[in-house]
């Protein structure tokens, strides 16, 4: 896995105004943030989200439609998931128990990056989060029995929500489970049927594809199209 805090140098590092660290990921859009963590003598406190900063990022407001959290137990993974775009579901991901191995999926066709993953630890003693761009497969793996949090940009679709296989050798995760303790990973029925990659991506993808992968263009444009009305509020205030 990618530890943030040490994969990137000082100058790529951005601070947020609550003093957050900011670390783009090699997936256009998807990044990492790592909270200031204040201890003393009764536990910890550290600014969870800021909306202020996220802005400042995105350079548009994360706009939480829906907040989500699910338990694990060691040697559950959860995904690949991801939307169809537009709108799609950007994701504000961290974990507020345990520890997991957190995915990012390249799903945009036609981007630089279609197909490649990253994986970045998230736990309970970091607080790092990830935000997952609008068509960016979502998964991870629980190291341990874990709970996770996740902001949503959109609420639950089911009609308009996919996912590809997390055992894809194409995509070759090379999921963890001996840091799990497990032999094999438990997934859902969903979850172990879901198409490989190669069974919905555009130039190769069948006639009968559950599904249609979004575009690189597609998603870089409804970005844009959000940028453009955050911008065109700020100038009307």
């Amino acid at each position: 896995p990618l530890d943030p805090s040490v994969a990137a140098a000082p100058q790529d590092v951005r601070r947020t105004a609550g003093g957050a660290a900011v670390v783009d990921l090699p997936l256009h859009g998807a990044w990492v943030v790592t909270p200031a963590v204040h201890p003393d003598d009764r536990g910890t406190f550290h600014e969870w989200f800021r909306s202020d900063a996220t802005t400042d990022v995105l350079g548009h407001p994360f706009q939480v439609a829906q907040a989500n959290v699910s338990t694990s137990r060691r040697g559950v993974i959860r995904g690949i998931h991801v939307a169809d775009v537009p709108p799609g579901q950007g994701k504000y991901v961290s974990c507020l128990a345990g520890t997991v191995h957190d995915v990012l999926v390249d799903l945009r066709e036609g981007s630089p990056t279609f197909g490649d993953h990253v994986v970045v630890p998230l736990d309970a003693v970091s607080h790092r989060a990830v935000h997952v761009p609008v068509g960016v497969g979502h998964a991870f793996l629980a190291v341990t029995d874990a709970t996770v949090a996740y902001l949503l940009t959109e609420t639950y679709s089911p009609g308009t929500e996919h996912g590809v296989n997390p055992l894809d050798p194409e995509i070759g995760v090379a999921w963890d489970l001996a840091a799990a303790g497990v032999d094999a990973p438990v997934l859902s029925a969903k979850d172990r049927d879901a198409p490989l990659l190669a069974d919905v991506r555009g130039d190769g993808g069948t006639a009968s594809a559950p599904f249609t992968l979004p575009s690189y263009r597609e998603c870089r444009g409804w970005e844009q199209e959000l940028r453009r009305e955050w911008a065109e509020i700020m100038e009307d205030e």
